[in-house]
């Protein structure tokens, strides 16, 4: 599987190959994309992703819920990243 760079909610890169949870402190293998944008500062199509383990699934999706920013949860292995101009 050829992932993307995944960035955790801090910011920073993680490479494909230590595909962890976004969740504070978790190291735990992610298995969830949470698909999301700020509608102040991205554009209606852009999709930012934190990742997350099943235990920090729906913790994140809630705190993303409740801004209003959760686009969409997807299963890590069915993720396909958009295509942002590469």
């Amino acid at each position: 599987m050829n992932l993307p760079d995944f960035p955790g909610p801090l910011g920073g890169a993680r490479q494909p190959d230590a595909v962890i949870c976004s969740a504070k402190g978790c190291r735990a293998a992610a298995v969830w994309v949470l698909a999301w944008n700020n509608p102040k500062l991205h554009t209606p199509e852009r999709r930012k992703t934190w990742l997350a383990c099943e235990e920090h699934r729906e913790h994140l999706s809630q705190f993303l819920g409740l801004r209003g920013f959760l686009k969409d949860v997807v299963p890590l292995a069915d993720w396909e990243a958009p295509d942002e101009g590469r």
